[in-house]
């Protein structure tokens, strides 16, 4: 199918990989469909989670394990339920992101992350109960990325 992107242009993407949100994005529960589509030159860790039906509504995601190895969402057993899994680890995790200038002054949320099953193409956005993860976390925490890399 023919995609009209925020950062894309119009793209060309399979029907199958569209992630069904059932309850939308926080403030944006109309939008059930969404297209996850890398960044050139993000390594697979930068991404854009792309409305399939509002080309300019388009939200820039993280990979959270390449930012912190040791994030360790877990989701609460009703959510697990909903998502068709038993295990928090049985699932894929992206934490979006607020990009501000100078990079290093960008955000990303690790409180509430986006849950995918990989195999069902089924999402959520869940807030974590675990206190030491919160909305707003600077890219500049993290430390100093290579040479070349997104962050």
């Amino acid at each position: 199918m023919r995609l009209k992107t925020k950062y894309f242009g119009e793209i060309e993407c399979a029907e199958e990989d569209k992630l069904n949100f059932p309850d939308g994005l926080f403030g944006f529960e109309e939008e059930k469909e969404f297209f996850l589509l890398p960044f050139e030159g993000g390594q697979g860790s930068l991404l854009c989670f792309q409305s399939a039906v509002t080309p300019e509504l388009a939200f820039v995601a993280m990979n959270p394990f390449s930012l912190n190895p040791d994030y360790a969402p877990v989701l609460t057993s009703s959510e697990l339920k909903t998502m068709g899994v038993e295990r928090s680890e049985d699932l894929c995790f992206y934490v979006l992101c607020v990009v501000r200038h100078p990079v290093g002054n960008s955000t990303v949320n690790l409180r509430c992350p986006v849950a995918v099953n990989d195999q069902t193409r089924r999402a959520v956005q869940v807030i974590l109960e675990d206190g030491s993860y919160h909305m707003r976390h600077l890219l500049s925490e993290f430390g100093r990325k290579e040479e070349g890399s997104p962050c």
